[in-house]
């Protein structure tokens, strides 16, 4: 069971440093001055993502959940970086990574949202239309629900899994209609998304009888629908953005076109600029309101 931290960031992070040290794992100093570096952020960082204990009590599984979170903040330099000084700690100091077994490489959202734009309502229509019909259903999802591709392995009913405790404001999907799901995203958030009624009818033509375990870099996920998702559905959607419009900005950018809109909608509402906003983050499963200022861009 993982303990609240006793020890100062600072104070875990030599610990480790020590103790990588003794293992002579590493063999260059600038290295592990470096995973030193990244380890205290990691330590100050982890209860603000919900992460309980020190450094030392990360499994592979908070590891993953951290680096999702992280990734909202950091570029892909810094987020592989960190990822490294952890696996390097699983490895030889605390033994819950066996020799040649290896974190997951993490996409970092922030710079995936900082090389995004968004995609118009037609433009989305003509990209589904040279999908099949499995992703094509993805593509409509996410556009609807500002869904991450990996966000649609995990789309489940409330009545299956609960959102995680969070501020809500009264805004939250206000204006628009639909039935409420919930998916896991960065740093193992579950939130509660909307499906429109009509994709919601589509979604549950596609229920499995028997949830399927796939792995999707690296990440395991219990998919409860025959839907595209993950990387096979971002690849898709970049090829079919190709073939119909002659560019892609990926699938992520998606997500840029549902905080746009929903925001002018809030706003036009009567909703200040900045409740507005909060509302936004809240659905698109943002850490703070600040990260989703990137998506309006």
């Amino acid at each position: 069971m993982a303990r609240f931290a006793t020890k100062s960031p600072e104070q875990q992070a030599h610990s480790v440093e020590k103790a990588l040290q003794k293992s002579d794992a590493i063999d260059s100093v600038r290295t592990l001055l470096n995973y030193t570096e990244r380890l205290e952020q990691v330590a100050k960082n982890m209860p603000e993502f919900g992460i309980q204990g020190e450094i030392r009590d990360l499994t592979p599984e908070t590891a993953i959940q951290y680096l999702e979170a992280r990734g909202q903040d950091i570029g892909q330099k810094t987020l592989d970086m960190e990822r490294q000084a952890i696996q390097s700690m699983l490895t030889h100091v605390t033994g819950k990574l066996e020799q040649g077994e290896r974190l997951p490489v993490i996409k970092s959202e922030h710079e995936q949202a900082l090389s995004s734009r968004a995609y118009t309502a037609e433009q989305v229509k003509l990209i589904a239309e040279s999908q099949t019909d499995k992703h094509a259903l993805s593509t409509q999802l996410a556009y609807a629900a500002g869904l991450r591709a990996h966000e649609l392995h995990t789309l489940s009913r409330v009545s299956e899994k609960q959102a995680s405790e969070r501020p809500v404001l009264d805004s939250k999907f206000q204006g628009r209609e639909g039935v409420i799901y919930t998916v896991t995203g960065k740093g193992g958030l579950t939130r509660e998304v909307l499906i429109p009624n009509k994709l919601a009818d589509k979604l549950e033509e596609r229920r499995l009888d028997v949830p399927q375990q796939t792995t999707d870099r690296g990440v395991h996920y219990e998919q409860k629908y025959e839907i595209g998702a993950g990387q096979k559905w971002s690849n898709s959607y970049t090829q079919a953005s190709n073939r119909a419009l002659s560019w892609s900005e990926g699938a992520h950018g998606l997500r840029h076109s549902y905080a746009q809109e929903r925001m002018n909608e809030l706003q036009n509402s009567g909703f200040t600029r900045d409740i507005a906003l909060e509302t936004v983050s809240q659905e698109l499963g943002h850490f703070r309101p600040e990260i989703t200022e990137v998506y309006l861009r």
